[in-house]
């Protein structure tokens, strides 16, 4: 049984490391552009929205693959231990 619940935490915890991943860029984009467009007048925070997406993407992509290959992440600490 409590093999069984700490998968489920740690499904849980990587959820929401990937909606964080995600979501972080966007907003923190979103309000550099408003307050540019408040402070000076620039209408940036389109393309501010749109970078903090790419972002997002790219952390939530890296994120994926780190999970979908713990073995690789291993061997590479593995090879610095040996050198």
């Amino acid at each position: 049984m409590k093999k069984n619940t700490n998968e489920i935490v740690r499904s849980l915890a990587m959820v929401t490391q990937l909606g964080v991943s995600m979501l972080a860029p966007i907003v923190l984009c979103a309000f550099i552009g408003n307050w540019l467009d408040e402070r000076f007048g620039w209408s940036v925070t389109a393309v501010l929205v749109i970078l903090g997406i790419l972002a997002g993407a790219r952390n939530t992509w890296i994120l994926v693959k780190q999970i979908g290959r713990p073995d690789v992440k291993e061997r590479q600490e593995n090879e610095k231990e040996n050198k």
